[in-house]
């Protein structure tokens, strides 16, 4: 009993699994099947990280996706801790996903694996549209990577060597 409670204290994460996929490899022998999945993991504080693992058996895949999840994390600079800075395009192979901050009370606005980024980002108020491929893994990356290219005023104001008030105007 008492381990089971320490386990869950360690848990630092929360996970949400974004898919999984049997890959089949055909042997003279017959067919040869595997699981494959890809994990998102945040903090709901500003860190989020996506991972991809592949084992015989859907648990083990899992858990091998979530251990790479958490050594991918990146950190993500949220406004007032509810929203993005500034409009976002990320690109992974032919998916992009176009990301905007949106007024206090609006929720995410998006849908699949992009909802399940943005929610463990911790990011509340966001207006997600995907285009291209919807592909959920590229999705996802494409979501992260969108998340990554935003900079903060006082990031944008180290950059120019100025003040948070000269750059706001």
């Amino acid at each position: 009993m008492n381990g089971k409670k320490e386990r869950e204290q360690k848990k630092l994460y929360e996970d949400k699994i974004i898919s999984i996929g049997r890959v089949v490899k055909v042997n003279k022998g017959g067919r040869n099947f595997r699981f494959s999945a890809t994990v998102a993991v945040g903090d709901r504080k500003g860190k989020v990280g996506i991972g991809t693992g592949k084992s015989k058996e859907i648990p083990v895949a899992v858990s091998k996706a979530i251990k790479e999840a958490e050594k991918n994390l990146v950190n993500i600079d949220l406004v007032d801790g509810r929203t993005i800075s500034h409009e976002a395009i990320g690109v992974c192979g032919a998916a992009k996903v176009l990301i905007r901050p949106a007024a206090e009370g609006r929720g995410i606005i998006a849908g699949g694996a992009a909802r399940i980024v943005l929610e463990l980002a911790g990011v509340r108020d966001v207006v997600s549209k995907s285009l291209g491929s919807n592909t959920q893994i590229n999705t996802a990356k494409a979501t992260i990577e969108a998340l990554q290219n935003q900079r903060s005023v006082e990031h944008v104001a180290k950059l120019r060597g100025k003040t948070k008030e000269e750059v706001l105007g």
